[in-house]
């Protein structure tokens, strides 16, 4: 006979305390007959008698009292453990583990990090950034990011925005080395390749050429597998790069750098978030989760739109 042990036991436990059946079964807020069933399956189950009932009293037997003694404060604990673990859900305070990719993400990631702290500075947030993609599970991540397509079968994923691929310049590399218009002419100019991970080898361009993706190599004149460093060299007016939108919006708005090749800025990939099952969530990853929705799904201010791009290329060639 198959048997629900803890209701049966917390059943047995809830009678030995009030001395009444009925009075356990209202405390659980189950029926008198369920109550009373899963008492008697808990006797027939251990084969002894655990109380002498009648119709007005109900008293432990010997057996009965020595289940009752032990089984007691295990209970309580076990529904305090419980109970705990029921209000940790709701708590805000605790540790929020966040893991996404080194490429694209820091300029993203720290404004959202830096006001989800001013609301909710019980949180401690433990930020893994790496461009290789993990194990989600085994990583323990309660909220990640990812570039490109949707993550792992079994997660939820929400797009946020599209990932642009811009070529840009520093003004004072344009000025020294001129602009390319086309394709074939940044085979003249000093281009830089950011390495790809896992096998090292430099990750040709991503452009979007006759309406297609297209994957097109340059002879690059700095290779990194530093997204950081590679920013600095294109600032400084070293190279031409390939960046991603959330990595030079900011400076191409603001003049310092130009963008390129305009009709082969490429927008295929997306930035993703995701993370496990929604209604299992504690309070601290839903409410990050409902932030990072609140402020990227509109592109956060990291996406150009085709007329900003045009103004901000013309502004190189008055």
């Amino acid at each position: 006979m198959a048997i629900n042990e803890l209701r049966s036991v917390t059943t047995f436990v809830r009678a030995a305390e009030l001395g009444s059946l009925s009075q356990a079964a209202r405390a659980q807020q189950i029926t008198p007959q369920a109550a009373s069933k899963a008492l008697v399956q808990l006797e027939q189950h251990l084969g002894v008698r655990l109380f002498h009932r009648t119709t007005r009293s109900l008293s432990l037997t010997e057996e009965g009292q020595r289940l009752f003694d032990t089984v007691q404060g295990s209970l309580a604990g076990l529904h305090a453990a419980l109970e705990d673990v029921r209000h940790a859900r709701s708590s805000i305070a605790g540790p929020l583990r966040i893991v996404g990719p080194r490429s694209a993400l820091t300029p993203v990631l720290g404004p959202l990090l830096a006001e989800y702290g001013r609301l909710y500075p019980e949180v401690q947030p433990d930020v893994q950034l790496d461009d290789r993609i993990g194990n989600w599970v085994e990583e323990r991540t309660d909220v990640g990011f990812r570039l490109g397509n949707a993550p792992q079968p079994g997660l939820i994923a929400r797009r946020l925005f599209p990932l642009q691929l811009i070529v840009c310049a520093a003004p004072d590399y344009l000025r020294r080395h001129g602009t390319p218009t086309t394709l074939a002419d940044l085979a003249a100019h000093r281009c830089s390749a950011y390495r790809r991970p896992g096998d090292e080898r430099p990750m040709p361009w991503h452009l979007r050429l006759d309406g297609a993706l297209h994957m097109h190599a340059v002879q690059p004149a700095l290779v990194t597998n530093d997204e950081a460093y590679e920013l600095r060299a294109l600032l400084a007016g070293e190279v031409i790069a390939q960046a991603t939108g959330p990595t030079v919006v900011a400076h191409i708005r603001a003049g310092r750098l130009v963008p390129l090749l305009l009709e082969h800025v490429s927008d295929d990939y997306h930035l993703y978030v995701y993370y496990g099952s929604r209604s299992a969530q504690p309070a601290r990853v839903r409410l990050f989760i409902d932030l990072a929705v609140d402020r990227l799904a509109d592109g956060g201010g990291f996406v150009l739109s085709e007329e900003e791009l045009r103004v901000a290329a013309a502004a190189q060639a008055r």
